[in-house]
């Protein structure tokens, strides 16, 4: 009888959250610099679209949704390179945290974008309610990852990579050493 292997340890699904995350993440950051690019050219042109007068919240809520796409396109990134260095024995909490953060990379700043595409008044357009969709979904998806370093500590026997070169010959820890020879 062949025993099915758990796929939270499976660095292979661990590898495609890797390359999904960086993917997202590089993508967003294009898409979302791009939008930059966009703003400061209607800035420059002063077009009357996101100068004018009665446009202050759409040039609020467009600026909104390009810096937080651009931040949440670089936690992304960063969630893909942490991927190498969190246990795998937590599979299903970083793979909710992902979906998580790939839904907050888009929702949040789309909300932020339609909200200032159509406005009422001064008030911003109904893609505002996106906003805290959005948020949640970066809030849950960090909060796992801080779970999932929380609870491992250093229970993995993974050799920290700031910690390795920071060992005498003598096996002591140099902090440790610094420490002895002050008393």
């Amino acid at each position: 009888m062949a025993t099915q292997q758990n796929d939270n340890s499976d660095p292979v699904s661990k590898q495609r959250l890797v390359r999904r995350h960086l993917l997202a993440g590089w993508i967003g950051l294009f898409a979302y610099l791009f939008l930059g690019i966009i703003l400061e050219t209607l800035h420059g042109i002063k077009a009357d679209l996101y100068l004018g007068p009665h446009d202050t919240t759409r040039r609020l809520m467009w600026t909104l949704a390009h810096a937080h796409g651009t931040l949440f396109a670089l936690v992304n990134i960063a969630f893909a390179v942490s991927l190498n260095f969190l246990p795998s024995s937590h599979g299903k909490v970083l793979r909710f945290s992902s979906k998580a953060l790939l839904g907050g990379l888009v929702i949040l700043p789309l909300g932020f974008f339609l909200g200032g595409f159509w406005l009422f008044g001064g008030d911003p357009g109904v893609g505002v309610f996106l906003i805290p969709v959005g948020a949640l979904l970066m809030l849950v998806g960090v909060g796992g990852v801080v779970v999932v370093l929380w609870r491992n500590g250093d229970n993995d026997g993974n050799v920290d990579p700031d910690q390795a070169g920071n060992k005498s010959k003598h096996g002591m820890d140099r902090s440790d050493r610094s420490k002895s020879s002050r008393k």
